[in-house]
């Protein structure tokens, strides 16, 4: 896709929102996402990335898209997984900022100008969920997926699992696709030499849908990629241009 025919360009930030079995959020995340386009401290536009959805997800997309100008999305042929959907968002993103969030309205877009305050200083911005409404299990489970990973991965995140984030655009983009790379934003930003900032944000109960998250893939992923991200880390390559002459 050509950057000049990309939407995307003429907006200072994208919000990139993965969808998988969702259908029953979306008009409720219409609501909230227009309401806070309408004064965002940036130009702002919306991607909604549907990852092969089962339900009326991609039809409801399709609806809320056509009567929304700042509304985009695109459709993967198959389900395959958070990070993948993720990943399509951001490389389909020509905007300078690019935002992530999740489309079960547990955390709310207006919080994105707090994380946009610091973008300028920061190469990512990642909220942490304040008073954070989940099961005492959940949240457990969490906690020692926290824990495990900041020490495997030294990036200092004390809730990685926050879907609300801000990138610089160039940045995101270089960040390797692998399933998991969802939970290691930060620390994939950090072996660019980039710099991450936390800002505390709200979090909310979920009132429809289902989370896609269970004890096994909550421990189990987290536990095996912070052995490929200590592999990457020994080994990762970054380089600057001073001059060129491509044009």
């Amino acid at each position: 896709m050509e950057e000049r025919n990309n939407p995307t360009v003429s907006f200072c930030f994208t919000i990139v929102i993965p969808v998988y079995n969702e259908e029953e959020n979306i008009y409720a995340l219409e609501e909230k996402l227009k309401a806070y386009l309408s004064h965002a401290a940036l130009s702002t536009a919306v991607l909604f990335v549907n990852d092969g959805s089962k339900d009326n997800s991609l039809q409801r997309i399709r609806e809320i898209c056509l009567r929304n100008d700042s509304f985009y999305y695109l459709n993967l042929t198959r389900n395959g997984g958070l990070s993948a959907a993720l990943k399509a968002g951001i490389d389909h993103v020509c905007s300078e900022y690019v935002g992530y969030m999740d489309a079960d309205m547990q955390t709310d877009p207006e919080d994105f100008d707090l994380l946009l305050q610091e973008i300028p200083h920061y190469e990512i911005v990642t909220g942490i969920r304040a008073n954070r409404k989940d099961s005492f299990f959940k949240k457990l489970q969490s906690k020692i997926a926290n824990s495990y990973r900041r020490m495997m991965t030294g990036d200092g995140v004390s809730d990685t699992g926050c879907p609300l984030k801000v990138m610089h655009s160039d940045a995101a983009k270089r960040i390797p696709l692998f399933n998991g790379m969802h939970r290691f934003l930060p620390a994939l930003i950090l072996l660019q030499n980039g710099r991450v900032k936390q800002v505390p944000v709200r979090h909310y109960p979920r009132n429809a849908g289902t989370s896609k998250y269970h004890l096994w893939n909550r421990l189990s992923g987290p536990f095996i990629d912070c052995f490929a991200y200590r592999w990457m880390k020994k080994r990762a390559i970054n380089y600057q241009i001073n001059e060129h002459n491509l044009g």
